[in-house]
């Protein structure tokens, strides 16, 4: 369905999205105003839903169908809580929002948005006790007095209202609507440049009172017209937005309340006017591009800005870049690129030191003039993505993009040095002098000589086994160069060493695993020198074929490498007694009791151990005979350089994530 034909049907219902900003959501007020049956709290959540409507409306009507999409859910969610605590009259009140929610949910789902069912509540029966209006509720508030008195004895009710972000809905509206005078100049002796600047008023006094928009007269210059000066207006949507967060307390959700507001001026809609709450959206490259993001600016980030916004575990003003994503979303002050402008980027502010403190910070060198110019560039051309997806690892696309124009020696040398830093990090010293190098491997640890040769020979005859699964590519050759196998002695160092070089602990089952970020490749296991050959290639045999899928092409996925490495290992493996079969089976089919749809494992919305038991079993069906032509044919696909979705589909007629509904359906396979 086109959109024109969309806001056809709209209007034939008589209900749903606003269609223009005469026309917009119920203001906070007007809700209060609806039904005097109903408290002030109650009349807030309402007005709080119908502000998430109104949101979802602005979005839709900018063809921004998958954010409209998250909106409305937002708002089914709000539905739900509400109904908790909701009266009779309350449930009327929220009666036309259930009206719009219905509708926009079948338009959306008719632009390919997929949502969750909603289905209607019942009217909750009448509670002689809260059968009339709880004592001092809005339209008995004088003025100047907080809203918040008629909740003393209400204290058990959600208040949805909360679902406000000063960071994310309100900041924005401030620095589109207000920026001009109140942030780059301080007309009127008025300054909004930060929270805490605007909870202090002006030399008059607050002009924000948590929890009464009658006594804010931030609120009353945007309603009187007084503001913004200029012919400007506030739309009736950020209007709502802004009642409904004063009437929430006006609370503050970021990491500094004198961090500044967003310094990127707001994009537009189509019809020209500007959205305060539209973020930058992922983009492709058309081809004109001179600056790479995967090779060009993804490494200045990784080497610049690794332990405060990469790979930190509490991100500095809530920045995080670990991937294309959180880079494109931005901090606490709200996006830090503009596409189009780099100039007036905050990223590029920030490097220039031109805005706040310069970046990097920590005492780390400013970036050359060179290397600011070419981040610059990359937004002047639009900020587009060349890396797999926006949701891979910054380190992994900027090693990936690294890989991709180096020989195969230089991958083995530069992971020889990755090894030699990796065994120093985890060890606290030198690494030791024995190393074996062999055809596919450089095998290195803290063990005997002799005991790295048993390891390196049997890694080298597993090669065969590996082959079975996953054919090789030119000749044999697998990892895209030589991998490392690091073994270590006992589970003490094993543990070091994955907490030291991963940053992150192991399972207590766990001998080995595998790993590659886009360069370094390799597998981890604890060998006793009284270990057999035979327990060696059993712990030996998954990982190192995990290790092949995943070296094999462009972006494929963890949970496909690992699934097929444990399926092989499960399947080559001797008999398992039976009531350890028995609890495998029983974990895999709870694990796919808690995935229950394909989107929330690829989402990663499972935890670890249930995305590998899923992984496992989903892996071991596509080995067996019904599907195993479809993933031969998928690894002759990234073979010739196709990305994992595409080469997916190609093979198996339908994206990863309709596959897997359809197997989810199923009871696991039988390993």
């Amino acid at each position: 369905m086109t959109r024109f034909a969309a806001l056809l049907v709209l209007l034939n219902f008589g209900v749903g999205f606003p269609m223009s900003s005469a026309d917009e959501t119920t203001s906070a007020d007007e809700i209060a105003s609806a039904d005097e049956a109903i408290g002030g709290r109650e009349k807030r959540i309402v007005a709080a839903i119908e502000t998430t409507i109104g949101q979802a409306g602005g979005e839709f009507r900018a063809d921004r169908f998958a954010e409209s999409g998250e909106s409305i859910r937002r708002a089914m969610k709000q539905i739900e809580v509400a109904m908790k605590v909701a009266s009779p009259a309350m449930f009327d009140a929220m009666t036309p929002s259930m009206d719009r929610i219905e509708t926009a949910h079948a338009l959306l789902e008719l632009e390919g948005v997929t949502l969750p069912p909603f289905r209607r509540p019942g009217r909750p029966e009448a509670n002689p006790s809260e059968s009339g209006p709880d004592e001092g509720s809005m339209s008995e508030t004088p003025p100047g007095e907080s809203v918040d008195s008629d909740d003393s004895d209400r204290s058990d009710v959600p208040d949805v209202a909360e679902e406000i972000s000063f960071v994310r809905h309100v900041a924005p509206i401030l620095r589109g609507r207000c920026g001009r005078c109140h942030i780059d100049q301080t007309r009127g002796g008025f300054a909004i440049g930060s929270y805490a600047a605007l909870m202090r008023g002006t030399r008059e006094g607050r002009v924000v009172f948590p929890g009464d928009v009658i006594a804010s007269r931030l609120i009353e210059t945007i309603e009187t017209g007084d503001m913004p000066r200029g012919g400007g207006s506030v739309p009736g949507n950020e209007l709502a937005t802004l009642k409904a967060w004063i009437l929430a307390g006006a609370k503050f959700d970021g990491t500094d309340p004198n961090a500044p507001l967003p310094a990127s001026p707001l994009p537009s809609d189509p019809d020209g006017s500007p959205s305060a709450t539209d973020e930058p959206t992922m983009r492709r490259p058309s081809g004109s591009e001179t600056v790479s993001f995967a090779a060009d600016v993804a490494p200045l980030l990784v080497d610049n800005c690794r332990g405060c916004h990469l790979d930190a575990n509490r991100a500095s003003g809530g920045l995080r870049m670990d991937n294309f994503a959180q880079l494109l979303r931005g901090g606490d002050t709200g996006p830090v690129i503009v596409p189009g402008n780099g100039e007036q980027s905050l990223l590029v502010r920030k490097l220039r030191g031109n805005e706040g403190q310069r970046m990097p910070a920590g005492g780390r060198p400013p970036l050359s003039d060179g290397s600011i110019a070419l981040i610059s560039t990359w937004i002047d051309e639009g900020a587009t993505l060349d890396g797999a997806d926006e949701s891979q690892p910054l380190t992994v696309m900027s090693q990936l993009a690294w890989a991709a124009s180096a020989s195969t020696e230089e991958k083995s040398e530069r992971r020889q040095e990755i090894a030699g830093r990796s065994l120093k990090l985890a060890l606290g010293q030198d690494a030791p002098p024995e190393r074996i190098t062999s055809d596919h491997f450089l095998t290195v640890g803290t063990v005997g000589e002799a005991t790295l040769r048993r390891v390196s020979e049997s890694a080298e005859g597993l090669i065969k086994e590996v082959r079975r699964t996953v054919p090789g590519v030119s000749g044999g050759e697998y990892f895209a160069g030589r991998a490392t196998i690091f073994v270590l002695p006992r589970r003490y160092d094993y543990s070091e060493f994955a907490k030291m070089v991963e940053g992150r602990g192991v399972p207590a089952d766990w001998s080995a695993h595998w790993r590659f970020d886009g360069i370094d490749a390799y597998v981890a296991l604890v060998v006793a020198e009284a270990d057999d050959d035979d327990a060696i290639e059993g712990r030996l045999l998954g990982p190192l074929t995990s290790l092949a899928i995943a070296t094999k092409g462009t972006g494929v996925p963890r949970w496909f490498a690992e699934g097929v490495g444990r399926a092989v290992s499960v399947r080559e493996s001797p008999p398992r007694d039976r009531s350890a079969r028995r609890e495998w089976e029983a974990e895999t089919v709870e694990a796919i009791k808690a995935t229950k749809t394909g989107a929330r494992f690829l989402e990663g919305k499972v935890t670890p151990e249930q995305a590998d038991r899923v992984g496992a079993a989903v892996a071991g069906s596509l080995l067996d005979r019904p599907f195993r032509r479809g993933f031969d044919q998928l690894l002759r696909h990234l073979d010739s350089g196709a990305p994992f979705d595409e080469a997916f589909v190609a093979s198996f007629g339908g994206m990863p994530v309709d596959f897997l509904d359809r197997w989810l359906g199923r009871p696991p396979a039988r390993n």
